[in-house]
């Protein structure tokens, strides 16, 4: 809902804000008051186009700014997301817009600057206009289709066909997928096969490279150790023999000594004997020696060429992961993955046959449910022709005939809303084909039009309904025919905000509210004004629009007679 704006020095109004309230307000005042003047400040706050004309003469700068306060779950929200701007759900939503005297504008949404394009995007969310030029939001032909389906009350409907296209699109996806997988597959096989034989061969396991360089570093330090070990056994070479050779000889001489009675004998045998058990010990001792050298060689002792067959392993390991550009930890896997691969060359033809016959059976399920929902359209296009229809005659347009055509779209243009482009098309003369709204109706027949639409639309449009403004929709017609225009947008006004420019005291007289647009001059500029009506004064002005400059008793008689109606 538009609840505010202000306005600075747009053509003749210098400074104006205006408040805003729900339902039906009016905008009355004499031809060339400046009733436009508040449309155009409300289009340059929301993105339409707009000249240097619009700036006051003698301002710098014309500026407007439109305040909104939308429902916490309008899609405006999303929209603002989607455009990287900031908000507060539960606060107001301002566009602001300025226009310099060269013609040079800048944006605004909630203080932000953007583009015009951008804001206009925003504001096509919120508001409607439908006048004498032009008329925008609900003759969109874009909109067709999803007015349709509110009509018709077919959201469920669509829910099934967008989840069935999701469907589909996935299945299609998935045939690509293996499609090209199995093209890919097809010509890395012969390469595959030589990688996997080569993993093959060597079978990593996971963790060997840390064992083999463990084994590797083990095994070379044992053959250091048993080389030290060997070099000290070859010392011992001989010693024992040698040793027991000196026993035997000094046991020789101890015995002599005693055979030749010398006088010193005794003490001669007594020192042999010690040498004798001297050179015993020694030679106890080498032999334990060498025992020992002997088992700790054993401890050191290994498989023959364990050391060059532990090095050739780790080297090959190393080798083939460089060639296959990863680590050694990881060929495990590798060969692994590598097998999946092949499996699924080997998988990849009666895969492709089953993701085919998914794909067919998606496609049938889309088809059936965008032909329900297509059904379910023509019937509720039917029906909505029918109510338009009726709508038409009390408002002047009795001659013209409302259709709403469902065509079928091309195969390659069909998405999870269906296969069907709606649009609702309109022959103004008897015997004249159908063509678009906006391309046959004009003037006051197009806003019309447009309100006769939204008076079969009412309250099944689905979501929240933005602003509709009409511009003279009563232009040309008066009597019964003004009270029917009347009529719809009061009814319309009840679940939306409706801003009308009028000239029909019948149409005035069902507002809410009612602004009086008035122009006065000092000689030397003139300025637009604004004046908000109480009771007693929407009296006076609608008895002015019954009778003109001379206002009578008669004519304040009939205001208030159509006021109470």
């Amino acid at each position: 809902m538009l609840i505010g704006l202000w306005i600075r020095d747009v053509v003749l109004i210098e400074s104006l804000d205006l408040s805003i309230g729900p339902g039906l307000t009016a905008l009355t005042g004499e031809t060339g008051a400046g009733k436009s003047i508040i449309l155009d400040a409300l289009g340059l706050a929301t993105g339409a186009r707009a000249d240097a004309g619009l700036v006051r003469r003698g301002a710098a700068q014309a500026a407007a700014q439109a305040v909104f306060a939308p429902a916490a779950d309008h899609p405006v929200w999303e929209l603002l997301d989607d455009k990287g701007l900031s908000y507060a759900r539960d606060e107001d939503l301002m566009l602001r817009r300025t226009l310099s005297a060269d013609g040079r504008s800048r944006a605004f949404i909630n203080d932000q600057a953007t583009g015009v394009g951008v804001l206009k995007e925003v504001a096509d969310l919120l508001l409607e206009v439908h006048g004498q030029h032009e008329t925008v939001g609900l003759l969109d032909a874009r909109t067709h289709r999803g007015l349709l389906d509110a009509f018709g009350g077919l959201g469920d409907a669509v829910a099934e066909t967008g989840r069935a296209w999701k469907l589909w699109r996935e299945a299609r996806e998935r045939v690509e997928a293996l499609e090209t997988e199995a093209t890919r597959s097809a010509a890395e096989t012969e390469e595959l096969t030589q990688r996997l034989a080569e993993l093959d061969r060597l079978e990593p396991r996971a963790g060997e490279e840390t064992e083999l360089a463990e084994e590797r570093a083990i095994l070379g330090a044992a053959e250091k150790a048993l080389a030290d070990i060997a070099q000290a056994r070859e010392a011992f070479d001989g010693l024992s023999a040698k040793v027991a050779g000196a026993v035997r000889a000094v046991e020789r001489a101890r015995e002599r000594a005693i055979t030749a009675g010398a006088a010193a004998a005794g003490a001669t045998a007594t020192r042999l004997s010690a040498a004798t058990e001297s050179l015993d010990r020694v030679l106890i001792e080498a032999q334990e020696a060498e025992a020992a050298l002997d088992t700790a060689a054993e401890a050191f002792e290994f498989e023959p060429d364990r050391l060059e067959k532990a090095e050739e392993r780790l080297f090959a390991l190393r080798a083939l992961a460089r060639k296959l550009t990863v680590s050694v930890e990881e060929l495990p896997m590798l060969r692994v993955r590598f097998a999946e691969r092949l499996r699924a060359v080997e998988t990849a033809d009666d895969d492709l046959k089953a993701a085919h016959a998914v794909a067919g059976q998606a496609a049938e399920a889309y088809r059936a449910s965008a032909a329900k929902l297509t059904a379910g359209r023509i019937a509720a296009g039917e029906r909505l022709s029918a109510a338009v229809m009726a709508e038409l005659a009390p408002l002047k347009l009795d001659k013209a005939r409302f259709h709403v055509a469902v065509h079928r779209l091309d195969e390659s243009r069909i998405g999870p809303a269906g296969a069907d482009r709606v649009a609702f098309e309109i022959a103004t003369n008897p015997g004249a084909p159908f063509g678009d709204l906006g391309a046959i109706a004009s003037g006051g027949e197009l806003a019309r039009f447009a309100l006769a639409l939204k008076a079969a639309l009412a309250g099944r449009s689905g979501g929240p309904q933005p602003l509709m403004i009409f511009d003279e929709v009563d232009q040309g017609v008066g009597g019964a025919v003004a009270d029917a225009v009347g009529l719809r947008l009061k009814r319309l006004a009840k679940d939306a905000q409706v801003l009308v420019v009028t000239h029909s005291p019948q149409v005035a007289a069902r507002a809410e509210a009612h602004w009086r647009i008035s122009k006065a001059g000092d000689g030397e500029r003139t300025r637009t004004a604004v004046e908000t009506l109480d009771p007693a004064e929407r009296e006076e002005e609608i008895a002015r629009m019954l009778a003109g400059a001379q206002i009578t008793d008669a004519a304040r008689a009939a205001a208030r007679a159509l006021m109470d109606a």
